[in-house]
């Protein structure tokens, strides 16, 4: 993993507060200690959840996105290292493994334009790059029998994140999203949109639910293609779940669930799905953030679910008074998650 920028103890030491009565998750985490083999310590080390972080906002460029996801794996680790460690959620089940090291695909995405045709394709290719990268992370932590909590970026490391755990696992895997967009688009060239769509054609998505699709911001040509693929790819909407209310919350959840858990899943989480969190496509309207916690519960205890992905948090673009908001928020879908899966081992 030689792509990898490792999280050192002094690392984790700097970004956290000390209380006297206090225990905090960043005095429990775990890092790997240096001049330890990666793959060795995550094989022989007892964290059940490993922390890996994706700074990067190219996918979402490349998709006409704002940029700004970049900095979510900063404000994330920040906020999950003051986190209370004790009895409901212990701080030693996590190893920080590091972020990937992108400095120089931003530097050459810079100065990219999105409307320039050339460009675009250039776009790709870094993605491409960056799915290369991610898929080898994911399928290195899957293989030494851990549960990946994968932090930032845009939605295109869903493609990376599926892959690397189906080729761990040796099998296609499935995966539910909550989410306002599909991320279903045709196959122009990687990027924030189509993730899913490039995994699903390649061989390693299996079945596919969308929840909470946004009906107003879901192409004609992407409805015809999810209804021609309905044996393997479902969704419900934000409007008939919580406007008409043709259809329950807690019900959907149920559906969803008896759809993707007969094979290893990922649960991905886009926080544009969530109202007025800052994010390359940030809503007025959605889901709310403890909705999404329950959706993350209601999966994350099932014995299949194989991972966490939060992405398209911009920290950048949040409000000057609150810029730790996006990382607090991720703090709880993860703590979540953790306690989630520990329901199976009490």
């Amino acid at each position: 993993m030689e792509n990898l920028v490792p999280f050192t103890s002094i690392d984790l030491g700097k970004i956290t507060s000390h209380r006297s009565g206090e225990i905090k998750f960043g005095e429990k985490m775990l890092t790997i200690p240096k001049d330890v083999d990666t793959i060795q310590f995550l094989n022989e080390c007892k964290a059940r959840f490993v922390l890996f972080g994706i700074p990067e906002d190219i996918g979402v460029r490349a998709n006409a996105g704002r940029p700004g996801a970049a900095s979510a794996w900063e404000s994330a680790i920040k906020s999950i290292a003051n986190i209370q460690h004790n009895r409901f959620c212990k701080g030693s089940q996590l190893l920080i493994l590091g972020s990937l090291d992108v400095k120089e695909e931003l530097k050459q995405a810079e100065n990219l334009n999105f409307h320039d045709v050339d460009d675009r394709k250039k776009f790709s290719i870094l993605v491409e790059k960056l799915d290369k990268e991610v898929s080898h992370i994911i399928f290195t932590i899957v293989k030494a029998g851990k549960i990946p909590i994968i932090i930032g970026g845009g939605h295109n490391n869903a493609y990376g994140n599926i892959k690397g755990t189906a080729l761990a696992k040796g099998k296609p895997i499935n995966a539910i999203n909550l989410d306002a967009h599909s991320d279903f688009r045709i196959l122009e060239g990687r990027h924030s949109g189509n993730g899913f769509s490039y995994s699903f054609d390649e061989g390693f998505l299996k079945k596919y639910f969308i929840f909470g699709l946004h009906e107003s911001y879901t192409s004609k040509n992407v409805l015809l293609r999810l209804k021609d693929l309905e044996d393997r790819v479902r969704f419900n909407t934000y409007d008939e779940i919580s406007i008409r209310k043709v259809k329950n919350f807690e019900q959907e959840l149920n559906q969803a669930l008896s759809f993707i858990k007969n094979d290893y899943f990922g649960i991905e989480i886009d926080l544009d799905s969530i109202p007025n969190i800052a994010s390359s496509a940030m809503t007025p309207s959605g889901f709310s953030v403890e909705q999404a916690r329950q959706l993350i519960h209601h999966f994350g205890q099932h014995a299949n679910a194989s991972y966490l992905h939060i992405c398209e948090g911009a920290p950048d673009l949040c409000d000057e008074k609150n810029p730790q908001m996006i990382g607090k928020l991720m703090g709880y879908l993860i703590t979540d998650f953790i306690k989630a899966k520990n329901i199976l081992t009490e």
